[in-house]
């Protein structure tokens, strides 16, 4: 077994066990983000889609990068819109409003805003949850990647058609009814057509693209919430409606 097999396991092992881990830049101090990459490759089977990361200049310059990340989707990420979702299987869960987009064609490397708008087949509300599996949810950049993007769950609300604007959409995150967060779709690199564009180039960069039917999460709105049991947490999106779950 390498050594990006080796970092691989454990990592997967924290989100099995809900087990918080040192940072792999630990051990690995020169863990390049090509590595990380390959780490997260490694350690995700099933693809339903793609995520964005660090869309917000904001958090840009808190990791100190120049650019957004992207992790994957699977299966047993998407949970149940409306439903529980159960603290104990997670770390230290952290919700934010998002938006979501599905294709209709491939998207890969270098495209235009027009290409990206062409590609896509429709439009959602959203809400991810993340969780990073290092303790104290702190990471260098290449922990961040090869932790899958801190991606652990998404739920999402009704589709909608490809035209809508979504360029400058309020948002609000509430938790037992109070606002906590609010914020805007142009916080995520001006635009979530951005975001989607910088996905496919990321994707290329990484030997894949954007395929048909996949599900692509443009990246955080507003800054994301802990998640505590026995709390509702709704979010509300300007002419999209809303998304929620409880905390169970």
């Amino acid at each position: 077994m390498d050594k990006n097999d080796a970092f691989a396991m454990q990592v997967d092992e924290a989100a099995r066990t809900a087990t918080a881990i040192p940072q792999l830049t630990d051990a690995e101090p020169a863990l390049a983000t090509e590595d990380a990459y390959r780490i997260q490759n490694l350690s995700v089977e099933r693809r339903v889609g793609i995520k964005m990361g660090l869309t917000s200049r904001a958090k840009m310059l808190q990791v100190g990068v120049s650019d957004a990340i992207l992790g994957r989707l699977t299966d047993a990420m998407l949970l149940e819109e409306g439903g529980l979702v159960e603290r104990r299987s997670y770390i230290h869960p952290r919700a934010e409003p998002e938006i979501a987009f599905v294709l209709r064609k491939r998207l890969e490397g270098r495209v235009s805003v027009f290409e990206a708008l062409d590609a896509i087949d429709g439009i959602a509300p959203a809400i991810e949850l993340i969780d990073s599996r290092y303790r104290d949810f702190k990471f260098r950049l290449a922990d961040v990647v090869a932790d899958n993007a801190s991606s652990a769950g998404f739920l999402l609300g009704g589709w909608h058609p490809r035209s809508m604007d979504v360029s400058n959409l309020g948002m609000v995150l509430e938790v037992n009814g109070e606002a906590v967060e609010i914020g805007s779709s142009a916080a995520i690199l001006g635009s979530p057509i951005r975001s989607l564009v910088a996905a496919a180039r990321l994707a290329a960069q990484v030997g894949t693209a954007l395929e048909a039917g996949e599900i692509v999460l443009a990246g955080a709105a507003t800054a994301a919430i802990p998640l505590t049991a026995g709390t509702y947490v709704r979010g509300l999106f300007e002419q999209m409606g809303t998304v929620s779950f409880t905390v169970q």
